[in-house]
């Protein structure tokens, strides 16, 4: 499935509104297509926030329960996108992207002034 150029501006609104939230509440981390994907196994809104926080955001356990942070976090995001991300088109985003090797492949590679030496043997 590849995700329509509405598909891609929906994604972008949701993150968007996601990263609003957390600049809002003062948290200092965003999120983009690629981790929206890893989360894509988890169903519920409130539940990938949360297991993103215990994967990625710990320490801020130690001072809040994970349940009140993705409340807060989800209120602040409804605010501005209520309907829960199309993550499938995330998902598509992110199978559908080149590797390292077919980036590094389409490169041009600067050309060498000087004589490579030849093998011996050659």
């Amino acid at each position: 499935m590849n995700p329509t150029s509405r598909d891609l501006t929906e994604l972008d609104a949701h993150l968007c509104a996601y990263n609003m939230a957390f600049a809002e509440l003062g948290l200092r981390f965003r999120w983009d297509v690629r981790t929206l994907a890893s989360l894509a196994g988890i169903e519920d809104e409130r539940e990938r926030i949360v297991a993103y926080i215990q994967m990625h955001q710990p320490h801020l356990l130690t001072a809040y329960s994970a349940n009140f942070l993705s409340r807060a976090i989800l209120e602040k995001k409804n605010e501005l996108r209520p309907e829960p991300p199309c993550v499938r088109h995330a998902v598509a985003l992110e199978t559908n992207r080149p590797s390292v090797v077919q980036v590094r492949a389409r490169e041009p590679h600067p050309a060498t002034d000087f004589p490579l030496p030849m093998l011996a043997g050659a």
